[in-house]
Parts: structure tokens; sequence; C-alpha cells
């Protein structure tokens, strides 16, 4: 039995689609994704012993309980231009994601055309430019009209919108990633800045009781040279002492304001928007470190997980570049009224209706496919090598931040015994003196020293304050990526 006309133009049509797909562009060549670093190299050295503890709290800063660095923190996270732009760069993102999701969505528009024109009297339209009023011709000029509705779809056969659309939704996830980073940022910064300035505030109050001493050691001698009991150069080395202390006050006094500058700029706050800063204490020491690092710092560290998702979307980017060598589909339609006179555009014989699936194959490039995907596969690799490189510069952050507050605690301790021995020297100067076996400005003069180891002991605390907070920023400051991305090169 004879196949019928209609099984043998499907026939035909399928041996020629077979054949188009035969002869599309092909892949020469696709390299091998580079692996990401494993999560077995993310620990630290066991030559560091800081006491366990758990991850970082969202709000680290709280646990301080310092009213006044909870409002500059505040501040800043509202008001810094940095966050701003953050915020900016998160809306651009989903904007972009729409605007990617609306490419593979049906797509309607409302159109009206007027075209005036006239006709070649020896092109393909040549009868119509003659004037025969009676055949319907009235050329050479007509003005044709249009109005109507279209409408297009494009078929997504190999996922390549669907891996656009991810590629997307994973660089809008790596800014939101950046804008929790740019928020640990400007919170580990102030707090630094902060205590800073409460540290150099205690400084000045120990340089001003050594003043003071060297002030009382200066009149004392000034005293005796009147006297004639004393040349002038005990005199004059006091006075020097004491133009020394001046000096070392003026510049921490100095340090200050610029430390609260940088705090301003910080927060972007107008020279009166930044409220007095009150002394307090330097908080104590409260540095640990998680029992593991391992697969948990990855998902922690939020400039990590920005990283990892930029990697996720370049894997995306490829899927895309390797659907782009298959041939596309789409269907556009048109329905609405086509006429070569104004007055017939709205009868029902100018009814026009245009239904036009087609089919895009990618044959001869002049390897430009090819280029595409090697450029995707070549940029994901350095995405890849340079998340690598930020894993282990994080493990580094940590390893050497916790060694140094070991370091820094095992100082401390040293200087805190050095003080207690510097301190019974005074005592005992002080109890000669009343006991009248010495004078009232060796008694004084047996301060200075305490006051020195004092300063170097508050030095000490400030540096461990400032490594307990640059240990939370490198263990990521209360970040929590739910669920962390899971690399899975392709």
């Amino acid at each position: 039995m004879n196949a019928s006309p209609v099984w043998r133009r499907c026939g035909l049509l399928a041996v020629w689609m077979s054949s188009l797909l035969t002869g599309c562009a092909l892949i020469h060549h696709d390299g091998a994704p580079h692996a990401p670093i494993a999560p077995e190299q993310n620990e630290v050295a066991n030559d560091i012993h800081l006491p366990p503890g758990g991850w970082p709290a969202a709000r680290w800063w709280t646990r301080y309980g310092d009213a006044q660095l909870d409002a500059f923190i505040e501040q800043a996270l509202a008001a810094a231009p940095t966050m701003v732009i953050a915020r900016t760069r998160v809306a651009q993102a989903k904007s972009d994601v729409e605007l990617v999701r609306t490419g593979s969505s049906l797509q309607v528009v409302a159109l009206a055309l007027l075209n005036q024109q006239h006709v070649s009297a020896h092109g393909f339209l040549g009868p119509f430019a003659q004037d025969v009023p009676a055949e319907g011709l009235t050329g050479p000029w007509y003005t044709e009209g249009i109005v109507g509705l279209g409408a297009s779809l494009n078929i997504d056969i190999w996922g390549k919108q669907r891996a656009q659309i991810a590629a997307s939704v994973g660089v809008s996830n790596a800014r939101l990633a950046e804008m929790s980073a740019v928020e640990l940022e400007i919170s580990t910064d102030v707090a630094q800045l902060y205590y800073g300035i409460q540290t150099t505030y205690q400084l000045i109050e120990l340089l001003n009781e050594s003043r003071a001493v060297a002030a009382f050691a200066v009149q004392a001698h000034e005293a005796r040279a009147a006297r004639g009991l004393e040349s002038r150069t005990e005199l004059e080395a006091a006075h020097a002492q004491e133009l020394a202390i001046e000096r070392q006050i003026v510049t921490a006094q100095n340090q200050v304001r610029q430390l609260r500058e940088s705090l301003r700029a910080l927060a972007g706050a107008t020279p009166d928007g930044l409220h007095d800063i009150e002394p307090v204490a330097l908080p104590p020491a409260q540095a640990a470190l998680p029992a593991t690092l391992s697969y948990e710092l990855l998902a922690r560290r939020p400039d990590l997980q920005s990283m990892r998702w930029y990697v996720q979307s370049s894997f995306d980017r490829i899927d895309a570049a390797k659907a782009a060598f298959y041939p596309s589909f789409d269907i556009k339609a048109f329905f609405g009224f086509d006429a070569l006179h104004l007055r017939d555009l709205f009868m029902h014989s100018s009814q026009q209706i245009n239904l036009i699936p087609g089919l895009y194959l990618p044959i001869f490039d002049g390897g430009r496919l090819n280029a595409n995907l090697s450029g995707a596969r070549e940029g994901s690799n350095l995405l890849i090598e340079q998340y690598n490189q930020a894993v282990l510069n994080a493990v580094r952050d940590v390893a050497q931040t916790g060694s140094r507050l070991q370091a820094l605690d095992s100082e401390a301790a040293l200087q805190q015994r050095r003080i207690a021995s510097v301190a019974f020297v005074r005592d005992s100067v002080e109890a000669h003196y009343r006991r009248g076996l010495t004078s009232q400005l060796a008694a004084f003069e047996a301060r200075q020293p305490v006051i020195a180891e004092q300063v170097a002991l508050l030095t000490l605390s400030g540096q461990m304050l400032s490594q307990e907070i640059a240990l939370t920023k490198a263990l990521g400051g209360g970040y929590r990526a739910d669920p962390p991305v899971e690399l899975k090169p392709r």
C-alpha cells in the first residue's frame, strides 16, 4: 500500500531535520574543569591553642556590652556609602535576573504602522503603479495601514535560556553574599577604630599621670638648683623628660582626632553627625576558636560564599554556551488588519493571521561558538583558582590571627608579672619616704617605671582586642550560608 501524501511529507521533514542536526556546528574542544579545593585543607595548625568556643554570633559586637559601639555600628551599617553601593549592586543583579527570565516568556506587542509609498512601475509590484480605479489600482502612491497584535515565544528545548537564568541567579546570590561581606567589613572596621580611640583615651590618662610626676620633678630640681644644692643639669634633664611626655600627649590627642575622622568617614556622617565618644574601660579578651573549621568555614565566610556563587554561575554559563551549538526553535504570530487603502483597513476582508514556527541551526559560524565556549570554560577555571586561593587565604587569616592572639596573651601575662615587680619597688621607695629614709622626689620618680610598664600593658591589651576583632572577621562574623553552595564542576 502506498503511503499517504501526509505521511510522505512527514518522512521527508524527518529526513531533512536529521540532515540539519548532523550538519550543525560542532564542539571542537572543551577543556576539563579545574578542581575546587578539598575541605581537608581548611584546618589550622595544631600548635595554636586558644580556648575552644563556637562561631561568632550574628550581632557579634553586642557581646562587649557597649551601647556606644552598638550605636556607631548601626549608624555605619545604615548610612555608609559602601553599604549603599552594595545594596544597589544587589538590586541591579535582581533586575538582571528578571531581564534574562523574560527572554523565555511569551512576548506580546500591539503595533500600528502607517506606510505611504510610491510603487515602482518596473518592480515586483509594477501592476500596482497603474491608475485603473475599476480594477482597484490607484497607483503609483499608496498609504498602507497595519494594526494588530504580534506575539513571539522561544521554545527552550536544550536549556540555553534556563542556564542563562541560573547564571543570573548565581550572580544575584553572589551579590547578596558580597553585601554581607561589606557589612562584616564595616562592623569590624568600626569596632577597630572605636577601641583604638578608647585605648588612646587610656593612654592619655596614663601620660597625664606621668606628666604630673615629671612636673613635680621639675619643681623639686628647680628649688634645689635655686638653693645651690645641685647644678642645672638635673633640672634640664627633668624638664626634657616633661617635654617628651607633653609631646606624647599631643601625639595621642592627634591620634584620637584622626581615628574619629576615620570613624566619621566610615559611617558616612556629617562633621556634626557623630556623637561624642565617652571613655570606657577596655573589655576583657574573649577570643576563642571553633573545635573544627573544615567545610564549616566555607559556609561561614560571606566572601567565600560570594566567590562560590560566581563559580556556580560560571558553570551555568558553560551550559548555555554548549546549548548554543544546538538548534533553537521559536514561534511568531500576528493577528490584525492590513490594507493598501486606509478606508479598507478595518474591513473583514483585510484581516490577516500569521503563524510562523522558526528553526535556527548554526552550521558555519567562523568559530564564534567554540570561542564563546572556550572563553566561558577558561573564565570558570580562573574563578575556581581564585576561589581556591581565597580559601587558603581565609585559613591563613584564622591561623595567623590565632597565633598572634596566643603570643599576645603570653606577653600580657609576662607584662603583668613585670608590673607587679616594678610596683613592688615603687611601694618600697614610698614606704622609705613615709619613714623619712628617702626624699619625696625619689618616691614620686619611682612611679614613672610603673606607669611606663602600664603603658606597655595597655598597648598589649589594645593589640589583643584588635586581633580578637580580626579573628571574628576571619571566622565570618556570624554569617551563615543556608544551605551552603556545593561546587560540582561540569
